[in-house]
């Protein structure tokens, strides 16, 4: 039966009876006020990994950049294009709702 880590996207999602993974439950990564606007560099252009590991110090955080900014990145990878503007949470932001 699968398993899967606090930072995964698929961590609140069920299993079923045969151990397959049931449909996604989506895991919300909720607004603040403290969120900060960040303009996407070149460097991370189709790259939500490497920016998710210079701010949190993991790449298993690469979808939370979706998940927050749900109007802007409909796809998490090619829609992360240089230039685009988006809301990146806080470290303890996510510790908080995510439970990491």
């Amino acid at each position: 039966m699968a398993s899967y880590t606090k930072t995964s996207p698929y961590a609140t999602t069920t299993v079923t009876a045969s151990g397959e993974l049931d449909l996604l439950k989506i895991r919300p990564v909720p607004a603040d006020d403290d969120d900060f606007l960040y303009t996407v560099e070149a460097q991370y252009n189709n790259r939500p990994d490497l920016l998710a590991f210079d701010l949190y110090g993991t790449p298993k955080l690469w979808w939370v950049f979706a998940q927050r900014n749900l109007d802007v990145l409909k796809d998490p990878v090619f829609d992360m294009k240089a230039g685009t503007k988006i809301f990146l949470p806080k470290q303890s932001s996510l510790q908080k709702a995510l439970g990491i």
